[in-house]
């Protein structure tokens, strides 16, 4: 396309013209901010900073979808009446407007980010709300950023300028075939709308969100300069921001619940290495060597090599996932952070400075990687594992083998675990390696060789589960035979569970039950507990059972250790559910709505709320402690230990 300024032009042609003009300010926003906010990206090289601002432009094509969504459908609807002057002149303001209020956005935190470190999100129209001197605020920003309120108005005045350099051409006469020309292109727009406000357009890519802008930098404080502030607004306006709690001073809740790990005892690290297994929709039910009781004995699930690990690992009786969705498990499992309400990695909070294993590994001088066989940037992973600190990425493009490729989700998990085996055996020990799997996964099929050979069972998700099992056995079979085996210690759990056949898992604890199994091939790590365990307590059960020994932050608790009242709590749709002993306590966040003794009520049929007042009240008093941790910890980005 050549653009003639000096003519007029096609509508079209005006409208891509019009949409690159604000793309091309949005980075000029960018290079303004990053002026007006050095001293916090001084680290940052100039490579770095081409990298940020090339995948900036990915969040300011979002936003500016979302922005001149109205714009854009005024543009291109297939009527002739779109030609008028009058008809353009609206246009004109409308698109003006609202991008003039979305530079306004990103100009307020030229200012305001030095004092949040975050990009202002939706939760700024409630937390003035309350304010009864809001026109003394606004005036006083205004006085003592008067500088920035000039360079706004030269901005804008600019940008109308450069809008009304290109001017419309004429209406055509309009006959059926140009009629259906254009109704093609407002369909061949819009998709492509939609794929851009998706933030892709593979099957696997979920609606992009702030915590994507980790693919883009080396740590969470970065995350801003990718971002810009609509993005941020735009994505958390459906969201409840949550709120400062004070149920306890500081000294009686740490004494109740502290999420500060203290160092054990004195005893040398232990450098082993570390695998995590996280298998995708693995529940608890599938699991036959977990469910003995069931069908009087007879029940025999459908993992038989993950059946013939139970009793050579360490596990418990009940074991849960903190959530229900696969964006739920990684900052559980491998940050001791656990998602209430929403996911942490899609929350306003996501952009906070954390710890993780992978993190306190490598300071130990671990190697650290993720394996993942879908399309890299598929399901937000890559972003995550960068902001956790893991130094290696693993995924469909660097397996780079196509013939393998499931058609959907990722690589096949057998072919890829081999890879994966060979790739750990280059790692110089000790390391840590996640690997996530994908073929236990809707449309829930097998590779076509092995169709038929796996029972398929009342659920469609077990004949894959099947096949992933095979999977595992091949991969521990490679694995063996290598040096670094039995040097290792392996977490094979799940990401949540799913969907439940049998009634014992059609409950409340069922929908969370997942397998949680700790195997050391080289120790004596076995056995079997009644204690609760959950993913949030994989990262400090790890930790303390290798000696470390500095302090560290988590949620959850360490497993082996006898002595801590450990409690597990998920969220669903804001309900909350804190397991504690034989008793499971729910809570919707303002009072307590039932409790079930889960030792002689499995099905939790009878709600006994009211009857133990004092099992109540202690599990009320732990949830509160949970509660006020998480909120204020969230709200004051303390998610660390201080140096």
């Amino acid at each position: 396309m050549r653009l003639n300024i000096n003519k007029k032009q096609s509508i079209y042609t005006a409208l891509l013209y019009r949409f690159l003009l604000v793309m091309l300010l949005y980075t000029i926003c960018r290079l303004c901010f990053y002026l007006a906010n050095q001293t916090f990206f001084n680290h940052l090289s100039l490579a770095d900073l081409a990298y940020i601002f090339a995948g900036g432009i990915k969040f300011d094509l979002v936003a500016l979808l979302y922005i001149n969504s109205l714009y854009i459908v005024l543009q291109t609807i297939p009527f002739t009446f779109r030609y008028k002057e009058a008809y353009q002149v609206f246009c004109k303001w409308l698109f003006i407007t609202t991008n003039s209020i979305g530079f306004l956005a990103n100009f307020i935190d030229f200012a305001y980010y030095k004092y949040t470190l975050k990009h202002t999100t939706a939760s700024v129209f409630s937390q003035f709300s309350n304010e009864q001197n809001k026109l003394k605020l606004f005036l006083d920003f205004l006085s003592d950023y008067w500088y920035l309120v000039i360079l706004f108005a030269v901005f804008t005045y600019v940008f109308i300028k450069l809008y009304q350099i290109i001017r419309i051409t004429k209406a055509p006469t309009f006959t059926w075939k140009i009629y259906l020309t254009h109704t093609l292109i407002l369909i061949a727009i819009a998709g492509l709308a939609v794929i851009g406000m998706r933030g892709g357009w593979r099957h696997s890519t979920r609606p992009i969100t702030m915590s994507n802008a980790g693919d883009f930098v080396k740590q969470p404080s970065d995350m801003g300069l990718v971002l810009n502030t609509p993005f941020t607004i735009i994505k958390t306006l459906k969201r409840a921001a949550l709120k400062p709690i004070n149920y306890y001073d500081e000294q009686t809740l740490k004494s109740i619940y502290n999420p500060i790990h203290q160092p054990l005892n004195k005893d040398p690290f232990k450098n082993l290495n570390i695998v995590f297994l996280i298998i995708e929709s693995l529940g608890k039910e599938h699991i036959g060597a977990l469910n003995k009781d069931l069908l009087g004995g007879k029940y025999k699930g459908y993992t038989p090599f993950l059946d013939s690990l139970v009793d050579q690992s360490f596990t418990s009786s009940h074991t849960y996932a903190n959530g229900r969705k696969s964006i739920d498990a990684l900052p559980s499992i491998i940050s001791g952070i656990p998602s209430i309400r929403e996911p942490f990695v899609l929350s306003s909070y996501s952009g906070n400075k954390t710890t993780s294993i992978a993190k306190l590994l490598n300071d130990k001088g671990y190697e650290t990687a993720f394996f993942h066989g879908a399309p890299n940037g598929s399901m937000g992973f890559s972003a995550y594992a960068n902001l956790a600190g893991i130094k290696n990425y693993f995924g469909k493009t660097e397996y780079a083998n196509d013939n393998d490729f499931d058609g959907i989700w990722g690589i096949w998990d057998e072919p890829f675990m081999q890879y994966m085996a060979k790739t750990i055996n280059t790692f110089k020990q000790p390391f840590f390696s996640a690997f996530f799997s994908v073929s236990s996964h809707h449309p829930f099929k097998v590779p076509e060789k092995y169709i038929g050979k796996f029972p398929k069972g009342p659920l469609p998700v077990q004949e894959p589960i099947g096949y992933t099992d095979l999977a595992i056995r091949n991969f521990f079979a490679t694995a063996s035979k290598m040096p670094w085996y039995q040097n290792t210690l392996f977490v094979i759990c799940a990401d949540h569970a799913t969907v439940s056949y049998l009634s014992e898992y059609q409950t409340l604890p069922g929908y969370f039950s997942i397998p949680i199994l700790f195997y050391y091939p080289g120790g004596d790590l076995k056995g079997k507990t009644d204690k609760l365990i959950q993913q949030a307590d994989i990262m400090p059960t790890v930790l303390n059972y290798l000696n470390y020994d500095k302090p560290y932050f988590a949620f959850g608790f360490d497993a082996f250790n006898s002595k801590n009242n450990n409690f597990v709590v998920n969220n669903n749709d804001g309900n909350f559910s804190l397991y504690q002993g034989d008793y499971l306590l729910q809570n919707d966040g303002q009072k307590s709505t039932a409790l079930f003794n889960l030792k002689t009520d499995r099905l939790t049929k009878n709600n006994i709320l009211g009857d133990e007042p004092g099992v109540q009240n202690e599990m009320e008093k732990y949830l509160k402690a949970f509660i006020q941790q998480y909120n204020n910890r969230m709200i004051n980005n303390e998610l660390t230990v201080n140096d």
